[in-house]
């Protein structure tokens, strides 16, 4: 609750480091990073960065839309968080199985030739980044906001619209330096990441299905 006499700075700093605080440990980037690298290897440096970029600039416009619109579109839609989850879940097991499988190249020359995937909006800014765990944040967010702080609550949506700004620029930084890692691993390396981490998608694919479900049916017996 509001304390009598707090100045607005104070309540302005107060929830962007809250939001700051909230989302970092969910968006994480370094777990995203050995992905990241695993997916760009065949990049140069410029166009991992703009695909870094890129990324970070859709998870931050998905978060904002979440946050301004995500009552009118959950309702409209009649999507529920529990379908976030298992939606998630869905795209990030098939990434990992093409990680995992992925296809053999016929000759030399066509995986010399092998075209550039923009990997920007998915996997990397959805569900990576701006998942559904993310997403579960600023629809908790929104739908609270207005009803906590009445008097206030404008100011609040920039704070936290700032402070996803912020946690996604410390996102692209992370992703800028490993991007950097992909010359030291090698072709092996990187073919051995990308299976090892292709596994552990699908783990987590799984895993948010699972959870999806199990809340859903939570919801329902409520």
């Amino acid at each position: 609750m509001r304390k009598a006499g707090r100045p607005p700075i104070e309540i302005f700093i107060e929830a962007i480091l809250l939001t700051i605080a909230a989302l970092l440990p969910i968006t994480n980037p370094f777990s995203t990073a050995p992905l990241f690298i695993a997916l760009t290897s065949g990049f140069d440096r410029k166009e991992r960065e703009r695909q870094a970029f890129r990324g970070c600039i859709y998870a931050f416009w998905i978060l904002v839309v979440f946050l301004l619109l995500g009552g009118v579109i959950i309702d409209f839609f009649r999507i529920s968080v529990p379908g976030i989850r298992v939606a998630g879940g869905l795209i990030i097991s098939a990434i990992g199985f093409r990680m995992l499988f992925p296809k053999a190249q016929a000759t030399a020359s066509s995986e010399a030739v092998h075209p550039q995937v923009d990997i920007s909006f998915t996997p990397l800014a959805m569900p990576s980044l701006a998942g559904p765990g993310s997403i579960s944040v600023v629809l908790s967010a929104a739908a609270q906001i207005r009803s906590i702080r009445p008097e206030d609550w404008r100011m609040i949506y920039v704070a936290i619209i700032l402070g996803m700004a912020m946690t996604l620029f410390f996102c692209f930084l992370v992703l800028r330096v490993a991007g950097s890692m992909v010359r030291y691993l090698g072709p092996a390396g990187i073919d051995a990441m990308t299976r090892i981490f292709g596994f552990l998608l699908i783990c987590i694919g799984v895993q948010f299905l699972l959870t999806g479900i199990s809340d859903f049916f939570g919801i329902i017996h409520a």
